[in-house]
């Protein structure tokens, strides 16, 4: 059985009960990404597909905030300095980064307290699911850096969550969504307070990975694929996917446990 690892170097990572929970572990700076950090996301994010013994991933926050997004020391300065092609590698990476967490296969919770910026907010952005505190503020602030007010595919997937208009606001502007504004506009599912918001995204986690895992891979991958389809090349993607789905012992557990009148226990085959 491939395993997930968890001896990384620039993040925090824990493995539980079929749940991976990373977290960036710098509480002292709001916990800012840099180069090295990127990379072992994005390669851990990558493995993550093959890993037998993790169904769901929490992105947790550290010490009261999510993430302040690239270091100001460690990214920006250097990157002021940096030819064309060293650019755009560095914007391919993080991009990568955006790719990884889409096709890991596996649903992934962002649990997000305070800051949540920059490319945080992208990382907020692209996970399945969202919860947040009272003082989460989540801030698209490239434009107030002198640069587009988007990255990482954000002009692709914001606006699919909160709509084109508002996205175009925080884009342009680069102020913060509330929280409240967060939770109206979809972008998080649910608040809750900051001490309970560790045990809820847990809870969310637990009850997901406790479903069929295969399907609920099927389920993501679809998510993302027919954003570039028309409906009825969804329609037939979807009766494919489900054909699929329908060869799996879970589905078979699942009619059983029905007939049977009892709660099916799910295993992922």
């Amino acid at each position: 059985m491939t395993t997930c690892r968890t001896d990384v170097e620039f993040f925090k990572c824990e493995v539980a009960n079929g749940i991976a929970t990373v977290s960036l572990n710098r509480p002292d700076r709001k916990n800012p990404l840099t180069f090295e950090s990127y990379a072992e996301l994005r390669d851990w994010f990558r493995d993550l597909h093959y890993c037998e013994d993790v169904d769901a991933v929490v992105f947790a926050s550290s010490g009261g905030n999510f993430s302040s997004g690239g270091d100001v020391h460690e990214i920006i300065g250097p990157l002021t300095k940096m030819s064309m092609k060293e650019l755009l590698r560095f914007t391919r990476m993080t991009g990568d980064l955006v790719k990884a967490i889409v096709n890991c296969g596996k649903p992934v919770i962002a649990a997000v307290d305070g800051i949540c910026v920059g490319a945080g907010a992208i990382i907020a952005m692209v996970s399945d699911l969202r919860i947040a505190t009272p003082q989460a503020k989540t801030a698209f602030l490239f434009a107030r850096v002198g640069l587009a007010g988007c990255d990482m595919g954000a002009c692709a997937i914001l606006p699919r969550i909160i709509g084109q208009g508002r996205a175009a606001e925080l884009f342009y502007t680069g102020r913060s969504m509330t929280a409240d504004e967060g939770e109206r506009w979809g972008f998080y599912n649910r608040i809750v307070e900051a001490d309970e918001l560790d045990e809820a995204a847990l809870k969310l986690a637990t009850s997901i990975a406790a479903g069929p895992n295969f399907a609920h891979m099927m389920t993501k991958t679809m998510l993302a694929q027919e954003w570039s389809m028309s409906i009825e090349q969804a329609v037939e993607a979807e009766a494919q996917t489900q054909a699929i789905c329908m060869q799996t012992e879970d589905f078979k557990r699942a009619f059983e446990a029905f007939a049977g009148k009892e709660k099916p226990v799910f295993l992922g085959d």
